[in-house]
């Protein structure tokens, strides 16, 4: 006989809609072994069951499938690298999928293939990118080592030069006859001074190379040689923007006894180990001494400076640099072929990339589930727990068969319901209109299983709420225009849902389209486009046909019929239209609050009939409605009143037949500090101070009939159980698989013993307590939370009338020539700050105080929240995730 799970009836399973979660049931399913991974992907394609973890007590390293899931990770390492080397190459992925194979049940050979296809293309790449890196490595010392021969030899040349225009000079004046000593005769022709027209920068002195006739200078052999003194010379190349550092180092470590001499490279030197080009700059020390030059080649190199030898003979010179270009061009040939062999590779890859992630990530997930199992030995099986839906069950199940019959296997998998007292995951089935406005009740908490939806209302309540602030007609058509947009092409425009800031606007574009549409209604009756009125209808006013000139006040004339429907446009054009709106509005917000209240709590009905507890009807449901409709309900019935009753009519002598009109607020006030008296002038109707006290004295009596009457019946029921001899017994369900009477799991019930104080009476009374003040407190801050409604309108209305003023209208009475530009420019900026400022802002000010009056003023009447939200396996979230 099978058993029943959490909220089951005997027979089929109801239908259930938004208004509650689906009825969940905990199965139990039995694998075999051959069939486990074929079952799993199949439940996986499905994904209708959340699985339970059977292993919690056991770490993530010592599960039967560990290897499996670090194979798949060692598979996913080898993707990301491919991948990663095809980003590099600016190559594109395709977004083919082969659906054939990720699309179905793969065997255990289908997957070392793969496998094998992902390793050789691995190990391909790797060699490629090696052996590329490698001769990048070595065509950068080329290149470095070409631009320190062209500079060396351009150095030593220039230094020769100079040296034999140096001596000609000093011929010429001993021919003369001309006398000097021999430390200045060199004077006039510095050995290495700057120089306008060259690109080289030198610092430090070469005192003895002016004197190199005295000293035997050669500047071909690189060195001098004298009698106390040996001069030497260290090349190399340093990153541009080290070599000023390279200067002060070499300075003051040498302490002036060096002179350097740089150049930068023009074109960029592309660096293999930085991966991006490199400014460069190739340059030349000279140092008298060993010990000198070492220290120079040890600071050089602790900046990342490469040094290359340079022969000291110019012929050799010139035959090293042209062979190192001739390297150079074989070894950009080699190059080129290394990479196109790399990236017809790699383009290979791509075209199968997405396909392989997708069935890795398909398997490591699999073998993630395996690990929930447990394994019976005996049997060769899995054994697996979790919840589906009840009315999925028929669609496990022909799952299984499906996937035993993929296996080429015999054996079924055997599923059992079970009976438990586990609280179900909440599952709500919606669809791509009503998922936002879910997210919006599940931001705030998920309900609990079987507990009333907000959800369903929230569809209709929400953008009603949002188009009381927001009321336009023609903002609304503007979100209204933008939102059908997003909703019409919405496959076109489904690549915004992975764009971080859109995300948000393409999930609820269903939101923004009925919020825009009852923008458009609310702002229809508000008589509202763009801040200008609408005369649909024939006016219940009439203004006189003299007005008495500009500055003069006149006062309408009431005709005989009313506004058919909506705010009448004779208003907009009066000085008194803010009081008429703000009395309006602000009346208008209270109505809708209470309303908004009620349906809240009597919300409290179906959770109380659903979980079985009636004693929430009778004495919290009641007792609150009493409460609100006593105060907040009579201030209702009051503005009603006030709304339907023409208290400047005139009897037939002439005569008021009422007096003014009361204001409510001070009525509600003395309605508490002088309970059964009310001023003939505030007073609306015969009785009223009887009806007022009577009300009073009814929400008096609901506070104690709310803070003590549950809690006494709770008590003695509790007392009644403990007399009989039950309170001392608890049954709790265990599912245990060591009998096999009943071919599978065997509910077991195991007896504790119960502790008598349990059942706290203190902290039952402290809970109810904190409830009834709330609830009270709340009754009016709640009521008088939904007056942002009356703010927000009030603000968003004149907002849009200060902007139509100040930009645009002033264009309109503008005249000559420039009017047409003028009226561009102007509607230009009008239209701008109407969509990003009215729209954009405001929109978003109205949307968070929408929410709000939900969050806080809607669902605190009857939502708990406290539930968790069924995730089952499923290979679509799972990638759906990985891809975000």
């Amino acid at each position: 006989m099978p058993l029943h799970g959490w909220g089951m009836h005997r027979g089929r399973p109801k239908t259930t809609s938004i208004f509650r979660s689906e009825v969940m049931s905990l199965v139990q399913l039995y694998i075999p072994s051959d069939v486990a991974r074929f079952t799993v992907s199949q439940l996986g394609e499905m994904g209708l069951v959340e699985f339970r973890d059977l292993n919690a007590d056991v770490s993530a390293f010592q599960r039967s499938f560990v290897s499996d899931v670090r194979r798949f990770d060692e598979i996913e390492r080898k993707l990301r690298y491919l991948r990663l080397q095809i980003e590099r190459s600016d190559l594109e992925v395709y977004d083919f999928l082969d659906e054939d194979f990720a699309g179905r049940s793969r065997g255990p050979r289908d997957i070392d293939e793969m496998e094998e296809r992902i390793s050789a293309h691995e190990n391909r790449v790797l060699k490629l990118t090696a052996t590329y890196k490698s001769l990048q490595l070595k065509h950068l010392e080329l290149v470095e080592n070409k631009h320190v021969l062209e500079e060396v030899s351009s150095l030593f040349s220039e230094i020769s030069g100079r040296q034999q225009t140096s001596a000609a000079r000093s011929g010429s004046v001993g021919r003369s006859g001309v006398s000097g000593s021999s430390g200045n005769r060199y004077d006039t022709a510095p050995l290495l001074g700057r120089s306008d027209t060259s690109s080289r920068r030198s610092i430090g002195s070469m005192d003895a190379a002016r004197a190199g006739d005295a000293l035997g200078f050669d500047m071909e052999a690189g060195s001098v040689v004298g009698h106390d003194i040996n001069v030497g010379f260290i090349t190399g190349v340093i990153s541009r923007d080290r070599i000023s550092t390279l200067e002060r180092v070499l300075w003051r470590s040498l302490r002036g006894n060096m002179f350097l001499n740089y150049v930068d490279i023009d074109e960029p030197i592309h660096d293999p180990k930085q991966d991006e080009p490199v400014y460069k700059s190739a340059f030349i020390v000279f140092a008298h001494g060993e010990s000198l030059r070492d220290r120079a080649t040890k600071i050089a190199e602790s900046l990342g400076a490469t040094l290359y030898r340079v022969d000291s003979s110019a012929e050799r010179r010139q035959e090293e640099l042209i062979d190192t270009m001739s390297r150079i061009d074989d070894l950009r040939q080699i190059l080129e072929n290394n990479n196109v062999a790399r990236i017809t590779e790699l383009t290979g890859v791509s075209e199968q990339i997405n396909t392989w992630f997708t069935v890795v990530r398909k398997e490591k997930a699999i073998y993630h589930t395996l690990n929930l199992c447990n394994y019976d030995a005996n049997r060769n099986c899995l054994i697996a727990e979790g919840w589906c839906a009840s009315n999925d069950i028929t669609a496990v199940q022909s799952a299984l068969h499906i996937a035993t019959e993929d296996a080429g296997s015999n054996v079924p998998t055997v599923l059992q319901e079970l009976r438990t007292t586990k609280e179900p995951p909440t599952f709500i089935r919606t669809n791509k209109f009503t998922d936002g406005f879910q997210n919006i009740v599940d931001a705030y908490g998920v309900p609990k299983a079987g507990e009333v939806n907000p959800g369903l209302f929230t569809c209709i309540t929400f953008p009603f709420l949002f188009a009381l602030m927001f009321g336009d007609l023609g903002h609304g058509f503007l979100m209204t225009l933008c939102a059908a947009l997003l909703c019409i092409y919405e496959r076109k425009l489904a690549w915004l849902a992975k764009d971080e800031s859109m995300r948000m606007f393409y999930s609820g574009r269903y939101i923004i389209l009925l919020m825009g549409i009852f923008s458009m209604y609310t702002g229809f009756l508000y008589n509202d486009i763009f801040s200008r009125a609408m005369g649909l209808f024939a006016s219940g006013w009439a203004w006189p046909t003299d007005s008495g000139g500009e500055g003069v006040t006149v006062e309408a004339t009431k005709l005989g019929h009313t506004y058919a429907i909506g705010i009448d446009p004779a208003w907009h054009h009066a000085s008194n239209s803010l009081l008429f709106t703000n009395s309006y509005k602000m009346k208008m917000s209270i109505v809708l609050g209470v309303i908004h209240m009620t349906l809240g709590i009597c919300l409290q009905v179906p959770n109380a009939l659903h979980f079985k507890k009636r004693i929430n009807i009778l004495h919290v449901f009641v007792p609150q409605i009493i409460f609100l409709f006593s105060i907040f309900g009579y201030l209702v019935f009051t503005i009603l009143f006030k709304w339907s009753t023409d208290w400047y009519a005139r009897d037939a002598s002439g005569q008021l037949t009422h007096v003014s009109p009361p204001s409510l607020l001070n009525m509600l006030i003395y309605m508490f500090l002088s309970p059964g008296r009310v001023n003939e002038s505030e007073r609306m109707f015969r009785g009223q101070a009887a009806l007022q006290t009577f009300l009073l004295l009814t929400a008096l009596v609901c506070v104690p009939w709310m803070l003590l009457v549950k809690p006494l019946i709770m008590r003695r029921e509790h007392q009644k159980i403990i007399s009989e001899g039950y309170g001392r017994i608890s049954t709790h369900v265990r599912v245990s698989a060591e009998d096999d009477s009943m071919g599978g799991a065997v509910v077991l019930t195991e007896q504790e013993e119960m502790e008598e104080d349990d059942f706290d009476f203190a902290d039952i009374m402290i809970n109810q307590s904190i409830h009834t003040i709330e609830f009270c407190l709340n009754s009016i801050s709640n009521t008088a939370s939904y007056l942002r409604l009356w703010a927000l309108s009030l603000a968003h209305a004149q907002l849009s009338e200060v902007l139509w003023t100040m930009t645009f209208l002033p264009t309109l009475k503008m005249s000559g020539a420039t009017q047409p530009i003028a009226i561009v420019c102007g509607f230009s900026v009008w239209f701008t700050l109407t969509f990003g400022i009215l729209i954009g802002m405001e929109g978003l000010s109205a949307f968070l105080h929408a929410l709000r009056l939900h969050w806080v003023e809607f669902n605190n009447k009857f939502y708990d929240g406290t539930g968790v939200k069924f995730e089952p396996f499923s290979f679509k979230a799972l990638l759906d995730e990985a891809e975000e």
